[in-house]
């Protein structure tokens, strides 16, 4: 009976000399593949519609550095991603329809971001200029360390909101947590609620404005009155911010200013 020789192929071969087997990848390939994936990110950016579900915040965040043309853009499937419209650097819309995660809308500039759902921690942080919306609650230090712009959260905030404020307008419809404004150098926080204990704990300019209760102020803050020029300020942040709200309710608070330069008659206080 005839024995059939077997074929030994290259792989094979190599599979029994203990080497490797390596695959090579077609160039084209790999260039095509490339040039479909630009084209689907040139496809998105174009028309503003960004599904989170599918996208990576990356895509989103560098398309909103460099839109274009494209002036509205939509994201859809947040689901609590972190770090959401961050960088923005244009007059453009960004509408956010549901919950985000830390960081959402850090260092805005010029954009308009409409958040419909709550926000994690470090809401707007950093914000340079523009308006941010939360449809829903903020986590803590929303808006902390913002130099500009207006932030709007139409429900509470958190713990340390607006702490080291150094510019920008927060308007908070709900309430606020303990030691908000802590350290707030200059711009303005609204709150059309209750605020936490510790206040304004060692506030330099920023003016606070609350029109509920106040648990307790932090070292160094203190009630100031509230004048007819104050009434009318706090009615334009409140018209920009899209409240109605009586302002002649509104207590003011700010710097007892005795912290500034050190005093061994006021080191209890520090």
């Amino acid at each position: 009976m005839a024995t059939r020789k077997k074929k030994t192929t290259k792989k094979a071969a190599r599979k029994k000399s203990g080497k490797k087997v390596v695959r090579k990848t077609s160039s084209k390939a790999s260039s095509k593949t490339s040039g479909k994936k630009k084209a689907k990110a040139a496809t998105r950016s174009a028309s503003g519609k960004f599904d989170l579900a599918k996208d990576t915040t990356r895509q989103l965040n560098k398309a909103l550095h460099k839109p274009g043309g494209t002036k509205v853009f939509t994201v859809t499937n947040p689901g609590g991603k972190h770090s959401v419209a961050v960088g923005a650097m244009d007059d453009i819309t960004v509408n956010v329809q549901g919950h985000v995660g830390y960081y959402c809308a850090g260092m805005n500039q010029s954009a308009t971001i409409d958040v419909h759902g709550n926000a994690g921690p470090g809401v707007a942080e950093n914000m340079m200029s523009g308006t941010v919306r939360i449809r829903g609650n903020a986590s803590q230090y929303a808006g902390a360390t913002s130099h500009g712009g207006m932030l709007i959260i139409e429900g509470d905030a958190s713990s340390r909101c607006g702490i080291s404020l150094k510019g920008a307008d927060i308007i908070v419809k709900g309430s606020i947590g303990h030691m908000s404004a802590f350290m707030a150098q200059a711009g303005n926080l609204v709150v059309c609620g209750d605020a936490g204990a510790d206040l304004g704990d060692s506030v330099y300019e920023a003016v606070i404005y609350v029109g509920g209760k106040v648990e307790s102020l932090g070292a160094d803050c203190v009630e100031k009155p509230m004048g007819k020029k104050h009434v009318k300020q706090l009615e334009t942040l409140l018209k920009q911010a899209g409240i109605k709200d009586d302002a002649s309710r509104f207590k003011r608070y700010g710097s007892a200013r005795k912290l500034y330069n050190f005093n061994i008659d006021n080191a209890g206080a520090y």
